[in-house]
């Protein structure tokens, strides 16, 4: 397979904008596409930003800053992205939903086009039935934010090629990243071991053994972790922390990945983390106080 010149992104939250800017700094030509215009006018500008900062502070020259903002380019069509090597989607956590993408991406990009899902926990194999190219369908999980985790597990479905692989971790390593591989099993290996500690954190709460700020402190302090638990929820969303303990529990078939009716309450109360300016924690008050939105 040819090298990865050109790159679709399709979702212009942080985790899209995130893979877009990686791919931009890295010499990739990008299209980012979302259907929101609102979405990608942010995104486009939280890119230029942070390559501003980093051609501030040295991290990369000037003249890889300038060929970087050339490199992107923003669409709310999807068929732009009918001449890129591979496409990595970063939408909604819905298997639903990203079937429905790949299939109307199989039928647009070009026929040795690798179609790659950022997805959490859903089975790559089940999104590949959804097209005509099952050897070209693969996972590539990017950890939050993309730009700074170093880490990028990548998921092989039943019928991954060898040559999809290759090409995908290439490109990880590219973007400078540490690539390890999960067979396709739900939750793959990060978060078949994060969610559920996650989870019992909220459990703990939940049944009264300790305040927010010990449960975060208590994992901080004493198993060194840079966030705690019910922290690191907030930052990752509530509603994906939920979705994904389901997709645990309905691909494991084990009772003990159920979701803590505190999770399931919260979200349902609209309480979704920072994104939302309230999970856990409570984080408006910062946010007049610094004149915005908290930090994603």
């Amino acid at each position: 397979m040819a090298d990865i010149t050109r790159i679709g992104v399709v979702g212009a939250g942080q985790m899209g904008a995130g893979i877009a800017q990686l791919a931009a700094v890295n010499g990739v030509d990008v299209w980012l596409y979302d259907l929101d215009s609102e979405a990608l006018t942010k995104a486009q500008k939280s890119i230029s930003n942070n390559i501003q900062r980093l051609l501030t502070k040295g991290q990369i020259s000037q003249a890889t800053s300038v060929d970087a903002v050339k490199r992107l380019r923003c669409s709310s069509r999807l068929d732009d992205l009918q001449s890129v090597d591979i496409v990595v989607e970063a939408i909604v956590e819905s298997e639903q939903v990203k079937k429905s993408l790949f299939a109307n991406l199989d039928k647009i990009v070009k026929s040795s086009a690798i179609l790659a899902s950022n997805t959490s926990s859903i089975s790559i194999t089940r999104l590949a039935s959804a097209t005509s190219r099952p050897s070209q369908v693969i996972g590539m999980h990017f950890m939050n934010p993309p730009p700074i985790m170093k880490l990028v597990e990548i998921i092989r479905g039943a019928d991954t090629s060898e040559d999809t692989y290759c090409a995908t971790k290439c490109l990880a390593e590219r973007f400078g990243k540490t690539v390890i591989c999960s067979q396709d099993y739900s939750g793959f290996i990060v978060n078949r071991i994060l969610m559920p500690m996650i989870n019992e954190a909220f459990h703990t709460l939940y049944t009264g053994v300790a305040t927010k700020e010990d449960i975060d402190t208590g994992m901080k302090l004493g198993t060194n972790h840079p966030m705690g638990p019910l922290e690191l929820a907030d930052f990752i969303g509530l509603d994906v922390c939920l979705s994904i303990m389901k997709v645990l529990q309905a691909g494991l078939g084990d009772d003990k990945y159920a979701p803590c009716p505190l999770l399931v309450q919260y979200v349902d109360a609209g309480r979704l983390g920072k994104k939302r300016g309230v999970g856990v924690y409570d984080y408006r008050n910062a946010a007049k106080k610094t004149g915005g939105s908290p930090r994603l």
